[in-house]
């Protein structure tokens, strides 16, 4: 998030010593292999928790706002994900020290969906993908995705999942282990220890056994 400062801007703030700034934040992302700004199109609306004198800002696409003020401080950005992609807080330190600096945060989101997922791409490889390309399996994984057994919400379950306790996790892990398939995409991101599964490419039989497993535990 980068933040733009105009130390100039010639107004009296009434506070001596503390000259009246105007300022502006934007939300880009970065593109994980050249480094350059990516419009932030995975996320549909920015609200800016600033300041009690300012208040909160909600902002659409670029997200950008402008202000002015004498003081610095602390502010909370809560950004949210498309395709109920999720509510992601930011901490900003607004301060005067440079004319521009900028602000890197890393956002994880839990079971994107297809078009969040091709929102990501923009910025650089998704989970799975290797110098930008997908890989063969996870693009074969997801030509063969197929309807929900009866009575089985995957959406549901997907949420379900993310409610078990970590030892209910763990045995989650080993159940998919033992009894995925070749088109089955998988991720174990063991620097965040985050465990990552395509629900829609599981066999039938594992996920009613997952969808049967969070009933029992979760009584739902």
């Amino acid at each position: 998030s980068p933040c733009l400062l105009d130390l100039s801007s010639g107004k009296d703030s009434g506070v001596e010593g503390y000259p009246m700034r105007s300022w502006n934040i934007r939300i880009v992302l970065v593109h994980e292999n050249t480094g350059e700004d990516v419009p932030a199109t995975v996320f549909e609306k920015a609200t800016y928790k600033l300041h009690p004198t300012f208040g909160d800002l909600i902002k659409k696409p670029p997200f950008k706002i402008q202000e002015e003020g004498w003081g610095e401080f602390d502010m909370r950005i809560i950004v949210t994900g498309i395709d109920k992609g999720g509510d992601h807080e930011l901490l900003h330190d607004l301060n005067f020290q440079k004319e521009r600096y900028d602000a890197e945060h890393k956002i994880t989101f839990k079971n994107p969906k297809p078009n969040l997922i091709e929102k990501l791409r923009e910025s650089g490889p998704v989970g799975g993908e290797e110098n930008g390309v997908k890989s063969k399996r996870a693009d074969d994984s997801a030509k063969k995705r197929k309807k929900p057994e009866k009575g089985i919400d995957m959406e549901k379950l997907a949420d379900n999942l993310q409610r078990l306790g970590e030892e209910d996790l763990l045995q989650v892990v080993e159940m998919v282990h033992n009894n995925k398939t070749p088109d089955t995409y998988t991720k174990n991101d063991v620097e965040q220890g985050e465990f990552h599964v395509d629900l829609y490419t599981l066999p039938d039989s594992l996920v009613r056994m997952l969808w049967d497993f969070c009933g029992d535990k979760l009584g739902s």
